[in-house]
């Protein structure tokens, strides 16, 4: 019997509509005392602009719209979707999964959907989780989708964190393939830095208790978040049998433009090969990698058969990375 691969047939992303300048941030912060400033947020981060889910909308209502995208690129309808996947910090609800609220609200019903909570890696975690189904056959064609409403988590009086973060969804629509598409991938997780990026808040006879609200030491993510992404990196490149000549774009996990610099500076590749959105929405967490990958494509930047390397790192602390073939 021969092997089963699986392959990206399409993409999508959504953004919610109120997008946030900085300058318009500022003011808002400022009139609650808290002084920062455009040229602060973008010296440090990259960080322009990001957008704001409205009080009625959940992480469900964005990773719709951005599946309805992935599924019309790919030319398929949710009847020929057999799995749901949805990477995401913020769910809905406690439970049921988000996916399964997704399933309902695409009009679906009877395939397998579950989430998986690996913070910022989370869609990088999702992706080689949906093409190892397809590869032992569970699945043959599979939504995975990043979607994240992180400014319900952010104490707004934390001028160090609030200004990173913004909401948004991506997603893609993999498949069964004759050719590999996902070539390799490298997860990894250490729980002894969880105190460095975490919501303490907990759950406790049904409710949220504790500070569900985001903390994060900057500095100590940083030191991190490079030296375990260059690894993960030369790892997935190790697996497949390639060089860091044969990568035509970097997709970084966009929480940072000094991360993702420093990246590809390990990796000898220059800025023009980066796909960088992240002046645009912030740190949407899960859902940054499919939205940057979603615009690459839609740009006419990345284009099929090229080499793509993703990679993130998030909370857990967890770190991951997948090349494949678009």
């Amino acid at each position: 019997m021969s092997r089963r691969y699986s392959r990206i047939a399409g993409t999508g992303s959504y953004l919610p509509p109120r997008r946030v300048s900085n300058d318009e941030l500022v003011q808002e912060l400022a009139a609650r005392g808290i002084e920062t400033s455009d040229q602060w947020i973008v010296e440090r981060t990259g960080i322009r602009a990001r957008h704001l889910a409205s009080p009625d909308m959940a992480a469900s209502d964005l990773a719709v719209p951005a599946a309805r995208a992935a599924m019309e690129a790919a030319g398929v309808q949710p009847g020929d979707i057999d799995l749901i996947v949805v990477a995401t910090s913020t769910p809905d609800m406690v439970f049921p999964s988000t996916a399964a609220i997704v399933q309902h609200k695409l009009g679906m019903a009877g395939c397998p959907v579950f989430d998986l909570q690996a913070v910022c890696s989370g869609f990088v975690y999702a992706l080689t989780v949906a093409d190892a189904m397809i590869a032992n056959g569970t699945a043959k064609r599979a939504l995975v989708i990043g979607a994240e409403v992180f400014s319900r988590i952010l104490n707004w009086n934390d001028r160090g964190t609030c200004v990173l973060f913004g909401d948004g969804a991506g997603a893609v629509v993999l498949e069964a393939a004759d050719e590999p598409g996902i070539l390799a991938s490298d997860l990894h997780a250490d729980g002894k830095y969880v105190d460095i990026l975490c919501v303490p808040g907990h759950v406790s006879g049904g409710q949220v208790v504790g500070e569900p609200l985001l903390r994060m030491d900057g500095q100590a993510v940083f030191k991190l978040a490079v030296g375990v992404l260059d690894k993960a990196a030369r790892a997935v490149l190790a697996k497949a049998g390639k060089q860091e000549t044969d990568i035509d774009w970097l997709i970084p996990h966009q929480a940072n433009i000094r991360i993702m610099q420093g990246t590809a500076k390990k990796l000898h590749l220059p800025l023009e090969k980066v796909i960088v959105t992240v002046h645009e929405h912030g740190n949407t967490s899960a859902a940054s990698i499919p939205l940057a990958l979603d615009h690459g494509v839609r740009s006419g930047q990345i284009q099929r058969g090229q080499t793509l390397l993703l990679e993130g790192v998030g909370g857990g602390f967890t770190w991951g990375a997948v090349l494949l073939t678009f």
